[in-house]
């Protein structure tokens, strides 16, 4: 390769999705300059992909005039128009904003504070409000107290919101730095009953198994893109087996995603998913898949979404498990499906406990799978003494205990993600050394984010295509 300023290399691969190591995706591998850009034939898409990317600003101008004259036009012409006044100050919210306090603070200690105003001013403006440094929940009804139940480690689990005097307005401003998300509830106590509810004035929401919590999207926070449906982007297929489990003792249902043109003239990678079907509902795996198959960022690939029904005895390094995944699930996936039928071919992921089932059956049944994807692991373990987490860590203690001591070669290439805002980093971040010291490609990453499936959701572009790399235009820049 002659040395240059800027040198454009295809980058492709043979029909199964074997990939050369040496060349990885802009911050995703060992080249930090390499910038990827989609197959030539698709020059639209390379346009809008190669886009300045918008950052997403706080909640409004900072020209305190302007905002006076929205309230008053809002306070004569009623809550229609002050929504209309809303919806149209929208781009100039997101492209200012650094006054947002200033704002709030100059309104609530103005003459007006009559319901009226208050009714104007929260339906001129986007909840909860967001600056550089921070952000202000706000609140707004009668309650003895508010709390604000934020999933955050490291802060109070309940933080009060302080009202206005002589309104029903309750306010908490905490610091949060750019980039981040995080999901939160209020607690609202009244009449010696307290009810954890969502924001009402706050319409974005994530949903996960046990409901939804409030999402608060920090300074420059922006949902990937490549997470929504593209309409360019041809759509794989989902496919409901089931499996009768000697290991398990149970039948198991297990959902195939097939590629988009699909054909069994090729051979295609494999990658087991721990809690597939939630992936599916609240991480929008399929609609990711899709794009970013259709991308070429990572080359058609078989997806086998495995769901337990007790998840924290068989996900904890649990034999029994491994066993069915091993000797039972790829079995039955190898007489149906034209798999690549080599280690390299074979990927495990997982989150949270799932994380934990992952490397558990990578290390259980060494030199099987090639590829692990582990998101939030739960891999608590105890150096000296015992351990804090509870009796449902027990058996994943002993097994991480058993892995730091001898950890072997469970893959050639892992990726691992963690939210700088859950307890479970400091673990996440033990283990990466240790991977290391074994010969593992490891491919770690901390975000300003919780313990949740969107975080899972965002992480999933990176570590899908660090580990099964698709044909891509690579330019070095």
């Amino acid at each position: 390769m002659a040395i240059c300023d800027r040198v454009v290399l295809f980058h492709d691969h043979p029909p199964q999705g074997a990939g050369h190591e040496e060349v990885f995706d802009a911050g995703l591998g060992l080249l930090a300059d390499v910038v990827a850009l989609p197959h030539a034939q698709r020059s639209p898409l390379a346009a809008r992909r190669s886009a300045p990317c918008p950052v997403r600003a706080p909640f409004r101008t900072g020209r305190l005039p302007d905002a006076r004259s929205r309230i008053r036009t809002a306070l004569q012409g009623g809550q229609a128009a002050a929504q209309r006044q809303y919806l149209a100050a929208v781009p100039a919210r997101r492209a200012h904003g650094d006054a947002a306090r200033v704002t709030l603070t100059e309104f609530i200690s103005g003459p007006d504070l009559s319901a009226e105003s208050l009714d104007a001013f929260i339906a001129a403006h986007a909840f909860p409000l967001v600056d550089k440094t921070g952000v202000t929940f706000v609140y707004r009804g009668e309650a003895d107290a508010v709390l604000l139940r934020c999933f955050i480690h490291g802060l109070p689990t309940a933080q009060n919101l302080e009202r206005v005097a002589g309104t029903d307005l309750w306010l908490l401003r905490i610091e949060l730095p750019a980039n981040s998300r995080i999901e939160y509830k209020f607690e609202v106590e009244r009449g010696g009953h307290s009810e954890w509810i969502t924001d009402p004035l706050n319409p974005v929401h994530a949903a996960d198994p046990f409901g939804a919590n409030s999402v608060c999207q920090g300074y420059g926070y922006q949902r990937p893109e490549w997470t929504t449906h593209d309409e360019q982007s041809r759509r794989g297929a989902l496919e409901e087996l089931h499996l009768s489990s000697a290991a398990l003792a149970s039948t198991r249902r297990l959902i195939t995603y097939l590629p988009a043109r699909f054909r069994r003239s090729r051979r295609y990678p494999l990658l087991l998913v721990h809690d597939g079907e939630d992936y599916l509902r609240f991480a929008d795996l399929k609609i990711v898949l899709d794009n970013l198959i259709h991308r070429l960022e990572i080359p058609p690939l078989i997806v086998c979404l495995t769901q337990s029904p007790d998840r924290l005895l068989e996900y904890a390094g649990h034999e029994a498990h491994a066993r069915f995944l091993t000797e039972e699930v790829l079995p039955l996936m190898r007489t149906r499906y034209p798999l690549i039928d080599e280690p390299a071919g074979r990927g495990l992921m997982g989150a949270s406990f799932g994380g934990v089932a992952a490397l558990y059956t990578a290390w259980r049944y060494p030199g099987f799978y090639d590829r692990l994807l582990l998101q939030s692991g739960s891999f608590a373990f105890s150096d000296i003494g015992t351990h804090r987490r509870g009796p449902v860590f027990d058996p994943v203690v002993k097994f991480v205990n058993e892995f730091r001591a001898r950890p072997g070669k469970p893959a050639s290439r892992m990726y691992l993600s963690c939210g700088i805002y859950e307890s479970l980093i400091y673990e996440n971040r033990s283990l990466v050394p240790l991977l290391g010291e074994q010969d593992i490609q490891v491919r770690f990453e901390e975000v300003r984010d919780g313990h949740n499936w969107e975080n899972w959701r965002d992480r999933l572009r990176t570590g899908l295509s660090w580990l099964f790399p698709g044909p891509l235009w690579m330019v070095y820049e």
